[in-house]
Order: structure tokens, then C-alpha cells, then sequence
């Protein structure tokens, strides 16, 4: 799907940007369990993950938030935990490939909200070692 999403011309007029929204609509109506707040001032890129991160669901999230970090090109990505009730393995390789694709870019990433089953398995896996983690939380209130 990405690679079709950029073979198509997206203008900036107004009648293309619907055709362009429709067709995100459509293409990812699936998947659910993530949302974007991308803050084009700061460049910034808030990816906050819902509910469960398995081998099943990390398919549909990777190709979703590949799409959205090559469409909006953000300067910063902060992927955030905080709903996040269940990950295995394939979670853990999909922030480590995020990672890539960031350094790749000249992205910096941060990883926010950890939920403590989370942040048992980023300690283990040597993750929080590589992506430094925030408290969203904190910085809101």
C-alpha cells in the first residue's frame, strides 16, 4: 500500500486532500488499534498505540505507521504506551525496525507512558538502552 500511495500525485488543492483522506480511509480502516497526532509546527509525530501489540496486530500497525512517519516526514516521533495492554516478541522487533527506519531518516524517537508489563520487556530486550523514554504525562500536567 505505501508503495502505491506514492506512486499517486497528492497535490495540495483542496478537492485532491479529500480524494487523499478517502483513500487513507479506506486503505486502513482496519486498523484500529493505533492513533496520530502529528503537530506540524514542531514537526512532531505522537503515535499512541492501542490495546494489544501481537504478531497478528504488528503487521497492520507497521505498514500504518511506515506510511504515516514517509508521508509526514516529522522531526521527532514519540510512540506512546500508556493503552497498551499486551506485547510479545514481534512488538519488540517492531520499535527496533521504528528505530531503524528513524536513524535511517535523521528522526530522533522516544518511546513515552510505559505501562510496567512494557517496561519489564524493554529492559529485557536492551531496548531502553537505545531509545531514551519520557513521561507524557508528566509534561501535560
Amino acid at each position: 500500500l505505501v508503495q502505491f500511495a506514492d506512486k499517486l500525485d497528492f497535490s495540495k488543492s483542496r478537492l485532491e486532500d479529500n480524494y487523499r483522506d478517502k483513500f487513507r480511509y479506506y486503505c486502513w480502516e482496519d486498523v484500529e488499534k493505533v492513533d496520530f497526532i502529528y503537530d506540524e509546527e514542531d514537526k512532531l509525530l505522537t503515535i499512541k498505540i492501542i490495546e494489544e501489540i501481537d504478531e497478528y496486530s504488528v503487521q497492520k500497525i507497521r505498514r500504518r505507521v511506515d506510511y504515516e512517519i514517509e508521508r509526514d516526514m516529522p522531526k521527532k516521533i514519540i510512540f506512546d504506551f500508556d493503552s497498551v495492554t499486551f506485547m510479545d516478541s514481534a512488538g519488540i522487533g517492531f520499535i527496533i525496525g521504528r528505530y531503524k527506519l528513524a536513524n535511517m531518516l535523521g528522526i530522533e524517537l522516544e518511546i513515552a507512558n510505559l505501562t510496567y508489563s512494557v517496561k519489564k520487556i524493554f529492559e529485557m530486550s536492551g531496548i531502553l538502552k537505545l531509545i531514551p523514554v519520557i513521561n507524557l504525562k508528566e509534561k501535560i500536567s
